[in-house]
């Protein structure tokens, strides 16, 4: 068991008593299942033309693989790999340092609107979601739901606080509230509430309208860079 996991624990107990009060009934999980299952295979399906032209977008302008993993973390502090449209250059993760001192982001999390390491299809990728469209992979493969908090770094968690470890009491999202309410125009922590806030209420029903305010935030594109 790994560190980061190790210290879940405390805050995952607290998260699952929480879940126990609420007396979730035991179909809400299998319900859960059958969604993302569901909306994760019907969405590659009709998203596979746009991602057919993305990736060959990105390999005319980069010369570089257009799909790539990257490590986050995830359920009960699990680590895996999501699945991603390359947005930015090669390496980009590596060079992290170089931008560091420009982040826009409070709190542990790291956020910049013109970031150099983007591509010249970077941005557009970015504002439309385009970029986050494979993570419906991770769904089917059971790393990811398509309604939850969005899967962070492990050096954002490494600084996180109980209250926002809280968000790795579920399994990471597709999409969530964070989402559909201004993305990075939010604080951290009206992002932590928010994530909070799902965890304390979600219900398959309740996903079905997240989903359905997904769309049109996308569309909008209001904080998402």
């Amino acid at each position: 068991m790994s560190a980061l996991e190790t210290r879940f624990r405390t805050a995952g107990a607290a998260a699952r008593e929480a879940a126990s009060q609420r007396r979730i009934p035991a179909w809400f999980w299998p319900a859960k299942r059958v969604i993302d299952v569901t909306v994760a295979g019907v969405g590659l399906v009709l998203t596979s033309p746009i991602l057919i032209l993305a990736m060959a977008g990105i390999v005319l302008v980069t010369g570089d693989v257009p799909l790539y993993r990257q490590e986050r973390v995830g359920l009960d502090g699990r680590r895996f790999k999501i699945y991603k449209l390359r947005s930015m250059v090669r390496n980009a993760h590596e060079r992290r340092h170089e931008v560091r001192h420009l982040n826009e982001a409070d709190g542990p999390a790291f956020k910049l609107r013109n970031d150099p390491r983007l591509h010249p299809l970077g941005p557009f990728l970015r504002r439309t979601s385009i970029d986050e469209l494979p993570n419906f992979v991770n769904v089917l493969l059971g790393h990811m739901a398509i309604v939850g908090p969005r899967p962070p770094l492990p050096e954002e968690v490494a600084h996180y606080d109980d209250h926002a470890l809280r968000r790795l009491t579920v399994k990471p999202g597709v999409t969530c509230l964070w989402q559909v309410s201004g993305r990075c125009e939010l604080s951290f922590e009206q992002w932590m509430a928010l994530d909070n806030a799902y965890i304390d209420s979600w219900t398959p029903l309740g996903d079905f309208a997240i989903i359905a305010q997904t769309i049109p935030a996308v569309i909008r594109g209001v904080g998402a860079h």
